[in-house]
């Protein structure tokens, strides 16, 4: 099972476990049961299956609120247990926080947690993502650290360079960008999407993406 937030390192991280003939039993997202939209990066419904559908794995949504996060993920990873899953994969890069607070829902559940891309270069991680083809867009900001305007732009290898010239970490791993990622190596199929209106929210910003067409 793979805890997948549709953004460019949970991708990488299901490439590679897929290039090691593991088989995913599910994508785990967590969504905002109020938003009905995945947590953090704001991926509405029809996206969510749309993405499901393309990678050919099923959707497990663990719906909450933020007060019942821990307890709603946990909940979801027994599901997938149920369902076959040994163990769940993270996309989490080097912020150890992140690493123990996921081992600990893990545990719980029975479940071994996995990091295929810990400790690895940040700029490294994301020029593979870029290089091996995956197309991800720029849905979320903090604006302090990433200009708004980017939001909407694909990922390029210039786009990251331009990120990291403002003083931002170029793989976003500090949370100064969220993307989601439309078409890969991974993916049967790309999803056309339409880049709609940014949405302010304090010291963040979002676009909005909608599906046009699958696939």
């Amino acid at each position: 099972m793979i805890s997948y937030s549709c953004g460019k390192d949970s991708a990488l991280a299901l490439y590679r476990m897929l290039q090691q003939d593991h088989q995913p039993v599910g994508l785990l997202v967590m969504v905002n049961r109020e938003q009905d939209r995945s947590w953090f990066h704001g991926v509405d419904k029809p996206l969510l299956e749309a993405v499901s559908r393309s990678l050919r794995i099923p959707l497990l949504c663990g719906e909450c609120e933020g007060k019942d996060y821990a307890a709603a993920m946990e909940t979801a990873l027994v599901r997938a247990k149920e369902a076959g899953a040994g163990a769940a994969v993270f996309g989490d890069i080097d912020i150890e926080g992140h690493r123990q607070w996921s081992s600990e829902r893990c545990a719980a559940a029975g479940l071994e947690a996995v990091f295929p891309l810990w400790q690895e270069d940040r700029l490294a991680l994301v020029e593979e993502v870029i290089d091996l083809g995956f197309k991800a867009v720029i849905k979320c900001v903090d604006k302090s650290k990433v200009d708004p305007k980017l939001l909407g732009a694909t990922l390029s290898r210039a786009l990251v360079e331009e990120i990291a010239a403002c003083g931002a970490d170029p793989c976003g791993e500090n949370g100064e960008y969220h993307t989601f990622v439309y078409d890969g190596p991974i993916f049967s199929s790309p999803l056309t999407i339409e880049r709609g209106r940014v949405i302010e929210f304090g010291t963040h910003a979002a676009i909005d993406l909608r599906l046009l067409q699958f696939p």
